[in-house]
C-alpha cells in the first residue's frame, strides 16, 4: 500500500497538522512516511499545502507532482490540485469558499459540508480533525485508534483533554461521505 496525498487550503484551517497527525498516525503503524509541508509567509489567510505519503514500503522521494488523493478546502487550492490528481483518484472538498467545483470525470469527488459540521457539533476548531474523518472514510490507510495517538504526539500535554473532542470530530467527519 502506498497513498499520496496532498491537503490543500488557507493557513489556519489546520491543514498542516492534519497532515502532522496523519504522518504520525502512520508511524504509529509502523509504515513509512513523509510530511512536506508548503506556505506562504502569512501565518493565517495565505494558502498552506501539505504533501504526506504513507507506504509499506520504503518512499524514494517526497517529492510529487501527482496524487492519488487532493482533499482541498478553498477555491485557489481547487484550482491548483484538481489536475494534479492521479486518473482513478479521489478528491474531496469542503463546499464552503467554492465557486466553481471540480469539474473531472475520471477521478472519484466527494463534496463534504465540513464547515457545517463544525456549527453542529459546536467546535469549529475541530474543523482539520472533521475532515480528517472524511478522508480516513474514503481511504482508510490508518485506525482512528493510531490518529489519536497521533494527536498525542502533536499536542502539548496541557490540551490532551481535548482528544475526546477530536474523536467526535472525527466520527463526525466520517459521516459526511455519502457513496
Amino acid at each position: 500500500m502506498k497513498e499520496e496525498i496532498v491537503i490543500a487550503g488557507f493557513g489556519g484551517q489546520g491543514v498542516l497538522s492534519m497532515g502532522k497527525i496523519l504522518a504520525y498516525s502512520g508511524l504509529m503503524e509502523d509504515k513509512e512516511v513523509t510530511w512536506m509541508p508548503s506556505y506562504g509567509p502569512e501565518q493565517r489567510g495565505g494558502t498552506a499545502n501539505v504533501t504526506v505519503i504513507v507506504s509499506d514500503e520504503r518512499i524514494s522521494s517526497p517529492i510529487l507532482n501527482m496524487y492519488d488523493t487532493a482533499v482541498v478546502l478553498n477555491q485557489q487550492s481547487l484550482d491548483k490540485f484538481e489536475k494534479m490528481v492521479k486518473p482513478g483518484g479521489v478528491l474531496i472538498y469542503d463546499s464552503y469558499g467554492i465557486n466553481t467545483p471540480p469539474t473531472r470525470t475520471d477521478i472519484k469527488i466527494y463534496r463534504i459540508e465540513a464547515t457545517e459540521a463544525t456549527i453542529e457539533i459546536n467546535n469549529s476548531k475541530a474543523f482539520n480533525m472533521i475532515v480528517l474523518g472524511a478522508y480516513l472514510k474514503v481511504k482508510p490507510i490508518v485506525t482512528i485508534e493510531n490518529v489519536l495517538k497521533g494527536l498525542k504526539k502533536t499536542l502539548p500535554e496541557r490540551h490532551w483533554h481535548l482528544i475526546p473532542m477530536n474523536e467526535e470530530a472525527l466520527k463526525k467527519g466520517a459521516t459526511l461521505i455519502k457513496d
